[in-house]
């Protein structure tokens, strides 16, 4: 019986009916599309941002402490300090291993020029290829991590080409100033011996790089008789934002208890994972560029409390537009819901006949919604992030929930009309 009657109402009034399966699928496939994109945003976020510099800086500790104790600047050196360029790739083999998406080391040094002048030369990884201990390869180094400097001319130095080793690159000031042109031949003069290297590129970087040399590592090592040192290397990490538990266990954490202190190792935090890199290189001391750390995690809280808005407000649009479609359902059959109230029907039976009716009708219409919603989701990671939005399984239950919540609500003003209709004036005359 229960069956016909719906059937019934599906069918006479199939025009409301479809109304309110479409509110509900918009409604679907609006939650559905930006939970999806919240859930996955972080690491699309944190994507976007890494192309704008690294998040981690790891300097030898002995020099990071006398920095911090002489407020020493970028470009001067107390002490002779350096890490090992051989332990690096044990960055890869942390706890959070698969978060760091590059790094790349840097060793400063003064050359001497054939115009006179001496100049800062940088030596570090372009495309520096590793086979890591884990069976991974990596290709690592400054050209995804300084992806937004200009080439002005020439090329990114590739370290895979045959004599890269004697190349370098230079900025548009230096270059300028020594009227260099890409294929000129250099001599540098170092504190251990002098080379002649070929210039493959000109860079516009916007800051005091422009006045300096970018050569492969082995170069300046060679130049400057430090071979297997580094005096720091810059991490790009994909990271959790900070809160309570996080900014506690960056002051200490061995004042955690131990439960705080597995929660706190086991959650990517950049607090954790620089101590974790603390752990697996010697002598290292790991801190975050907390600019750079500190932007990434206002921008996820805030991108992420836009899409909960949206979802609410259209949640509640949903809701509007289900009340006013339900109530006009019932009014149109107020006939024959007071002739089932004069033939004995109760309010509770009514009530729940009426409710399997647009629950099932939710039903499709969330079905509906929540595919068209991942279509949604997937044509905002193409557009903004360039790569697709993963599926979360967790997000079913999610918009299930929120839409029996919100046709429960947008059903109440219909509930609360039938509860009131009295059979007698329904009835009587052409009401």
């Amino acid at each position: 019986m229960l069956w016909k009657m719906i059937r019934g109402v599906l069918y006479h009034q199939r025009g409301k009916m479809l109304l309110i399966a479409f509110t509900i699928a918009l409604g679907a496939s609006l939650a559905t599309g930006m939970l999806n994109v919240m859930l996955d945003v972080g690491d699309k976020v944190n994507q976007e941002l890494k192309t704008y510099g690294a998040n981690i800086t790891v300097k030898p500790k002995d020099s990071s402490l006398l920095s911090e104790i002489y407020e020493v600047g970028d470009g001067e050196e107390l002490n002779a300090s350096y890490l090992s360029e051989k332990d690096l790739p044990k960055l890869k083999t942390i706890f959070w291993a698969f978060n760091i998406v590059d790094f790349t080391p840097f060793l400063e040094a003064g050359v001497s020029l054939p115009s006179g002048h001496t100049v800062k030369a940088v030596g570090t990884w372009f495309n520096h290829h590793l086979s890591l201990p884990t069976g991974e390869d990596l290709d690592a180094g400054i050209a995804s991590m300084r992806s937004w400097w200009d080439i002005t001319e020439g090329s990114w130095l590739d370290e895979s080409k045959e004599g890269a080793e004697d190349t370098v690159m230079a900025g548009t000031l230096l270059a300028g100033q020594e009227g260099w042109q890409v294929g000129d031949k250099i001599h540098l003069v170092g504190s251990r011996e002098e080379r002649d290297v070929t210039l493959t590129g000109i860079y516009d970087a916007g800051g005091d790089e422009d006045m300096g040399l970018f050569a492969p590592l082995d170069l300046i090592q060679a130049l400057t008789d430090r071979e297997d040192k580094v005096s720091s290397v810059e991490v790009s990490a994909l990271t959790t934002p900070d809160n309570d538990l996080a900014r506690r266990a960056a002051r200490n954490p061995a004042a955690l208890s131990s439960r705080d202190y597995e929660t706190w190792y086991c959650t990517a935090y950049v607090s954790a994972i620089c101590y974790q890199i603390q752990e697996a290189i010697p002598g290292s001391a790991a801190s975050a560029v907390r600019q750079v750390a500190d932007s990434e995690g206002a921008i996820l809280e805030k991108t992420q409390l836009l899409m909960i808005l949206i979802t609410v407000l259209s949640l509640i649009g949903a809701a509007l537009g289900i009340s006013n479609l339900v109530t006009a359902s019932v009014m149109e059959r107020s006939k024959e819901i007071g002739l089932l109230k004069a033939i004995g029907a109760r309010d509770l039976s009514i009530t729940g006949v009426i409710l399997v009716e647009i629950l099932f009708t939710a039903l499709i219409g969330s079905v509906a919604g929540y595919f068209v919603g991942f279509g949604f989701a997937q044509l905002i990671g193409l557009t903004v992030f360039d790569s697709a939005i993963e599926m979360k399984p967790g997000v079913i239950p999610i918009v299930a929930g929120l839409i029996f919540l919100v046709t429960m609500a947008g059903s109440l003003p219909a509930i609360r009309m039938v509860l009131r209709l009295r059979p007698a004036e329904v009835l009587h005359g052409g009401q």
